[in-house]
């Protein structure tokens, strides 16, 4: 006999929440194996842009953080070819040197010390939508964790390796977790390099949905409340988790050779 139909939607939503620490198994991966798979999904999903585009990680000592070598593309990065840099751009470990576009890196981990893992794109549809200087809009289900948390950059400050650049990107992102930025692509920021993962796949599937709802008619918003809850809802961490776990499978099948096999 069911003895949950006369609960109401927040304690199942509270219930749901706990067996998903217990019964959603997670996987142990470092962070440079998290960055290389997160390298190739992205590039499965259609963020690469040739050599355009950095992900990033901060080191375990202060003011480094992980990134892959400049002249690689997203699906040639593994977890044995990325380099550990400071925050000016110096090589500490590894060979070759990183895209002096990671400079914006610095500034965004200098303001956000909540953010662990930083994702910079240039992905079709987030690319196309920038070109039109208008904000993301988020008005369904699926990009939620979006909701009231994309920021917009409506000025192009150019190509971003100065100092400037870094300064304007890093006030516009805010204590948002991602940024459309004109003219350019997206961003976003994760705590973990699971979330930004996850948020890196969803900013560019609104964009997308963005277009297609524009070219069919007027975008209507969605309940301010509801979208709020669904926002908190989709980015438990738990959730971000099992949405890499499920991205890293689909990458390992493709792309075994991102993790070194010792």
């Amino acid at each position: 006999m069911a003895t949950t139909m006369n609960l109401g939607k927040t304690e199942l939503m509270e219930t749901a929440k706990a067996a998903m620490l217990t019964e959603v198994p997670t996987t142990q991966w470092t962070d440079r194996q998290k960055i290389a798979l997160t390298c190739r999904a992205l590039f499965d999903a259609g963020h690469d842009s040739g050599l355009a585009g950095q992900i990033s990680a901060r080191g375990t000592r202060p003011g480094t953080f992980l990134t892959q070598r400049l002249g690689l593309g997203f699906d040639e990065i593994t977890e044995g070819n990325l380099l550990l840099v400071d925050e000016d751009l110096e090589v500490i470990e590894g060979s070759g040197m990183a895209n002096p576009a990671n400079r914006f890196h610095s500034w965004i981990y200098r303001a956000r010390p909540d953010v662990n893992c930083i994702v910079h794109t240039h992905p079709l549809h987030a690319a196309a939508l920038s070109m039109l200087e208008i904000p993301l809009q988020v008005s369904q289900m699926d990009t939620a964790p979006l909701y009231d948390d994309c920021a917009f950059l409506p000025d192009w400050p150019g190509v971003p390796v100065g100092n400037e650049e870094g300064e304007i990107i890093s006030t516009a992102l805010g204590d948002k977790r991602a940024i459309l930025l004109a003219h350019h692509g997206q961003l976003v920021v994760g705590a973990t390099v699971e979330e930004a993962c996850s948020m890196a796949h969803l900013i560019e599937r609104a964009a997308r949905l963005q277009l297609l709802a524009m070219a069919a008619g007027e975008i209507k918003p969605l309940p301010p409340r509801l979208a709020k809850e669904a926002h908190d809802w989709t980015l438990t961490p738990r959730r971000s988790e099992a949405n890499f776990a499920y991205y890293a499978r689909k990458a390992l099948r493709s792309h075994p050779d991102a993790i070194d096999r010792h």
